[in-house]
């Protein structure tokens, strides 16, 4: 089931990006464990365009006061704490003094995976997701992992739940990037293929009622099983067909899963590339990580 930007991906690394924010610890913990499982190196990178930077998570990871740490702390620090938590894993590390968006684009082109952390601080900010994470997952060339902060803003370890993937159309991709993190992993994969009966095709009269209905999720079944053909059979695969939106069925589904996976349905906005609402949901509101997979990756 491997295509050809898969198999070019063997051996390239896992990417993460840093900033010495708790968010970004609980990244980088995140693409540790990612990269330990794909048998990868691990490469952090620091990009911004300050060399300073405050902030009390990464002070206490380096034993510095909270007032400044330079930007090799940071990098060093974080890569530090990989090795620390995974020793054998190959890390390497890098700063570099450009727009944190660009500097992460670029390094996605050469990665099998990127990761990142959201920039939600607090109450309403909490549901937030940082420009350069919403940026960077609408335009990368590879795999982009998001990892939203919790409330207490910490790192967490990688959540050990069932994989659910988003199934619809150019989701090809995404089918193949969920059926390798659910083997990985060695947990279920829930496939999940919304439908809707649109409102010009209901009809009040009681011999009808319920048949367009019928006629869209059997329609929905036969997509599904279409998608999953190729899915090995060592996999515990889950089908599943749901009547909804499927931004709102895909975010449902998250909870209590360690990863939701969807296609990057993109299309061009006013402000460039932009990810469609089914993503842009799910980056938002999702209970869990989400990768966010390009149509070729």
């Amino acid at each position: 089931m491997m295509n050809a930007s898969a198999e070019r991906a063997l051996g390239a690394p896992v990417v993460v990006g840093v900033d010495g924010s708790g968010p970004s610890l609980r990244a980088l913990d995140w693409a540790a464990g990612a990269a330990v499982a794909r048998g990868v190196p691990l490469r952090v990178v620091y990009a911004c365009l300050w060399k300073r930077y405050e902030d009390a998570a990464l002070a206490r990871d380096i034993g510095r006061p909270t007032t400044v740490a330079l930007a090799q702390d940071v990098v060093g620090a974080a890569a530090q704490r990989a090795r620390d938590r995974h020793p054998g894993l190959r890390v390497n590390a890098d700063m570099v003094f450009e727009e944190p968006e660009y500097a992460l684009l670029r390094e996605g082109r050469s990665a099998c995976a990127l990761v990142v952390g959201s920039r939600g601080r607090g109450g309403i900010a909490e549901m937030l997701l940082g420009s350069v994470s919403l940026a960077v997952a609408a335009r990368a060339d590879c795999p982009v992992i998001v990892l939203r902060a919790g409330p207490d803003d910490r790192a967490a370890p990688e959540a050990r739940g069932h994989v659910v993937v988003g199934v619809g159309e150019d989701t090809k991709s995404a089918v193949w990037f969920a059926v390798e993190e659910a083997r990985r992993r060695g947990v279920p994969l829930d496939a999940v293929r919304a439908w809707r009966c649109p409102a010009h095709e209901s009809t009040d009269h009681p011999l009808l009622a319920g048949e367009p209905a019928r006629l869209h999720e059997e329609r929905a079944a036969e997509e599904l099983e279409a998608a999953l053909r190729d899915v090995p059979d060592d996999v515990d695969l889950r089908r599943r067909t749901v009547e909804g939106h499927a931004r709102q069925v895909l975010v449902d589904a998250s909870h209590g899963a360690g990863l939701l996976v969807v296609g990057a349905a993109r299309r061009e906005g006013h402000f460039g590339r932009q990810l469609g609402s089914v993503a842009h949901a799910a980056l938002h509101r999702s209970g869990c990580p989400v990768a966010v997979v390009p149509r070729d990756a």
